[in-house]
């Protein structure tokens, strides 16, 4: 989802209706820090940026900048969770005319590796991030779910497979989940391409469905 579109996503409830003012305003605060933030990441790398800088981008007080975010890891989870949500949006778009299972697998798998790889040290903080930083933190708990979203995509996929029973399915995307995020934080990657990476990970899926 671009910065926009977010913003324009921020600015109604869940059922369309119009936010007030007080809402409104924080929703826009939010927008704008995300954006400040996302840009500055990305021309910076999150280690060489601090919230300051992303303060003044957003042009608000560090003390409200941290209402939002507590730390500079909170701030590229919520970066980074919103581009996730984008990734895998269109990944589910082209899952869903597939042809097989592996390439419905490596349709959701490859905008996602698009996207974490965007700034490669970024892409692995934030998965670093989600894996030790705190589940009960709201950017952390949404990248969760993101997570969740995608395993319970490939287990849609698996369950075409007649060879598969529900639990070997759910089993099965795990497996392939733990498989992106291996290739994705692993070293070995550290300077592949894009399509080198997603040609890693399909090798290993190809192997477990044994296709």
């Amino acid at each position: 989802m671009s910065d926009e579109r977010y913003a324009d996503a921020l600015m109604t409830t869940s059922d369309s209706a119009p936010l007030g003012r007080r809402e409104r305003n924080k929703q826009q605060k939010l927008a704008r820090i995300t954006e400040a933030a996302g840009e500055l990441f990305s021309r910076h790398g999150v280690d060489d940026v601090t919230t300051q800088q992303i303060a003044d981008a957003a042009d608000i007080g560090a003390g409200t900048l941290f209402l939002y975010a507590r730390s500079k890891a909170e701030l590229l989870l919520l970066v980074q969770n919103t581009h996730y949500a984008e990734a895998i949006e269109r990944g589910l778009a082209a899952s869903a005319t597939a042809p097989s299972p592996l390439e419905a697998i490596m349709a959701l798998v490859e905008p996602v590796v698009e996207c974490n790889r965007r700034q490669i040290d970024n892409g692995r903080t934030y998965l670093r991030e989600l894996v030790f930083g705190d589940p009960e933190e709201p950017h952390h708990r949404r990248g969760l779910e993101l997570i969740q979203q995608v395993d319970d995509a490939y287990v849609e996929i698996l369950r075409r497979d007649s060879r598969l029973t529900a639990d070997d399915a759910v089993l099965l995307a795990r497996t392939i989940s733990a498989t992106m995020f291996i290739s994705l934080a692993s070293p070995v990657h550290l300077h592949s391409t894009d399509e080198e990476v997603c040609a890693d990970i399909r090798a290993q899926v190809k192997v477990l469905l044994r296709d």
